[in-house]
């Protein structure tokens, strides 16, 4: 079967449907918006299927629903921007820039996470910033870079993480997903 355009958007609306509900199921969450859980899995999953261009839309999308419908915090545009329609918009983007071979899903899972972890670490310090507590992690906070770095490090490299552990253990079944083979002839 060909790769039609509706097709796409119709998995690109229930992935992101997915991601949303996922987003939901917390394994921990920090003040101010950050969270650990495994919602990047749909996000990322159709980037490496359907390439950069598409995952930047999905990213964007589900931004969008992260904010509005998710109950996003923020206390300026620039943080709504920054860490809700780009860092996901370059989540996406990040993990659909590789061919569609067995590796793309866990180095698109590496490049679009980190891509994501700067954006959210650029306004983390120079917006969030000025908002930097004292102490953080039991440590005296004296620089908004460092704070942004261990803020915004402490969520993303764990769900980074889930995201490859969950990937590991689902690739047997699923590869011919993981690697877009369905869509193929």
């Amino acid at each position: 079967m060909k790769n039609s355009k509706t097709r796409t958007l119709c998995e690109a609306a229930m992935l992101i449907a997915l991601a949303q509900i996922l987003s939901y199921i917390k394994l921990y969450e920090f003040p101010n918006g950050g969270s650990v859980d495994c919602a990047m899995v749909p996000i990322i999953l159709f980037a490496v299927r359907h390439g950069c261009g598409w995952g930047a839309g999905v990213g964007f999308v589900y931004g969008f629903l992260q904010y509005f419908a998710g109950n996003g915090f923020a206390i300026d545009w620039t943080t709504i921007i920054c860490d809700y329609f780009l860092a996901y918009t370059l989540l996406g983007f990040g993990a659909g820039l590789l061919p569609r071979k067995s590796w793309s899903v866990y180095a698109g899972t590496v490049i679009g996470g980190v891509l994501r972890f700067l954006a959210h670490y650029v306004i983390g310090a120079v917006v969030w910033g000025k908002w930097m507590p004292d102490t953080f992690f039991g440590m005296t906070m004296t620089s908004p870079w460092f704070y942004s770095l261990l803020y915004n490090g402490s969520y993303m490299l764990p769900d980074i993480l889930i995201c490859l552990v969950i990937f590991a253990l689902l690739y047997k079944p699923l590869k011919k997903y993981f690697t877009a083979a369905d869509l193929q002839g």
